[in-house]
């Protein structure tokens, strides 16, 4: 390693560079005359600005240019001879040393690690093995008229399972509080939504009926200003309405898209994509598994700049993930260090999976990220136009290209490893037993 770069630890190293003050004052110079053929000030006819006056006004900007692009390729060249990897931006400092002849300046900064992927060998990988039979299909059609539900005017006592429309007004020892009062407000009766002395207040009320209930929130209630009080609310219940699902016929297969309302035909789709659905549920499985075998048979130092910038670019991920729900992202405040260990493992993995299409040749094929474009585009109406609208994303294509790139590295870790088939219910694959 050149005399020039310190090691400072494990992966963080320093880089000494000297720029020779004449090479600075020569390119300031030229980039001053250059420009002044052009520039244009008040009182001069362009080209005829005196140089000393656009020095006067564009030297310091000058300058700051031709030194930091002269301290740039001086890094530069520092880290190629040294043939150095560098990760993330490097901090440049600027040496307090009486020397005309040049400048010195330091560049901290950090190296990416050397990656030796372990013996996975003996990692044990389970695979769910499921099966959608009849029962799952009727399953899953019952969840999609649950979601196609209708409410209706229901002339008796408020049950479970109803959409109450109610006015509320509650207060603290006398005293108004905010959020404590609404108007028009509906929510699902049982649905767990509201606290339970509210939901218990509201129970066999009839429509146009009022009623006064104390309720005491909890202490670790969200609301800080509220938590642990004791509150008195008058409850009027203004409308009840009681769901009506779709019944199982042409009609309900129409509205999920069966043109003619063919029911077997419809059965038949819903069969289709849930069998689509369980497939990718089960590689989501083994592909957690597997990266996590191979997070834990390789063990490396990462570059702190990394995971700073990994954390970084998760924190305003969740802030426009917020925004497009409209919730405003200052409401719900992150900080790098929330999301820091999964910046950790997301950083780990990227340093992991790029050894592994280093030395495994695992890059993926086209004709692989093709088939899975065309896996995801099944789904869709037009699976033609998706695919075409895929090929015209280049930011899309290559996300698509990365997931081709894991898929090859789960395969590669399944040849590997320990391999267990194992029967998981419909259910729990779903992760629902409703």
């Amino acid at each position: 390693m050149p005399s020039n770069v310190e090691t400072l630890g494990n992966l963080e190293r320093r880089v000494l560079m000297s720029v020779p003050a004449a090479d600075i004052e020569k390119q300031v110079d030229e980039r001053l005359k250059k420009m002044a053929r052009n520039v244009r000030m008040p009182g001069f006819r362009p080209g005829k600005v005196p140089l000393k006056l656009i020095a006067q006004t564009y030297g310091p900007q000058v300058r700051s240019e031709v030194l930091g692009d002269a301290v740039q390729k001086s890094f530069s060249d520092a880290v190629k001879e040294a043939k150095l990897k560098v990760a993330g931006y490097p901090r440049i400092e600027k040496k307090d040393i009486a020397n005309e002849k040049s400048l010195e300046f330091s560049a901290t900064f950090e190296v990416y690690p050397e990656v030796k992927i372990g013996d996975i060998s003996g990692a044990m990988v389970e695979r769910p093995q499921v099966t959608v039979d009849d029962a799952a299909v009727d399953k899953t059609i019952e969840i999609l008229r649950k979601q196609r539900v209708k409410y209706v005017a229901a002339d008796r006592a408020a049950v479970d399972g109803d959409r109450l429309t109610v006015d509320f007004d509650g207060s603290i020892d006398g005293q108004p509080f905010a959020g404590g009062k609404a108007d028009n407000f509906a929510f699902l009766l049982g649905e767990g939504r509201m606290l339970p002395e509210f939901e218990s207040a509201a129970r066999g009320m009839v429509a146009g009926g009022s009623k006064t209930f104390d309720l005491r929130f909890p202490d670790d209630y969200h609301g800080k200003e509220v938590a642990g009080k004791q509150a008195v609310f008058v409850l009027t219940l203004k409308k009840i309405e009681q769901p009506e699902i779709p019944a199982l016929d042409s009609e309900f297969a129409k509205a999920l898209g069966v043109a003619d309302g063919d029911v077997s035909k419809m059965r038949s789709e819903v069969r289709g994509n849930v069998e689509r659905e369980v497939a990718k549920r089960v590689e989501a499985r083994l592909k957690a598994q597997t990266l996590q075998a191979l997070l834990d048979a390789t063990p490396i130092d990462l570059p702190k700049s990394l995971v700073d910038m990994e954390s970084q670019q998760l924190v305003e991920r969740a802030a426009a993930d917020l925004q497009a729900r409209g919730v405003k992202p200052a409401d719900v405040p992150f900080t790098p260090a929330t999301f820091e260990e999964t910046a950790k493992k997301r950083v780990a993995l990227g340093l992991v999976i790029g050894e592994l299409a280093r030395s495994e040749n695992l890059q993926p094929k086209p004709a692989e990220v093709r088939a899975l474009v065309e896996q995801e585009a099944a789904s869709y109406e037009s699976p033609a136009e998706v695919v075409k609208w895929f090929y015209m994303q280049p930011q899309r294509l290559q996300e698509m290209e990365g997931v081709a790139l894991e898929a090859n590295v789960v395969k590669w870790v399944l040849s590997k490893a320990k391999v267990v088939d194992k029967a998981v219910a419909f259910d729990e694959l779903m992760g629902s037993s409703a």
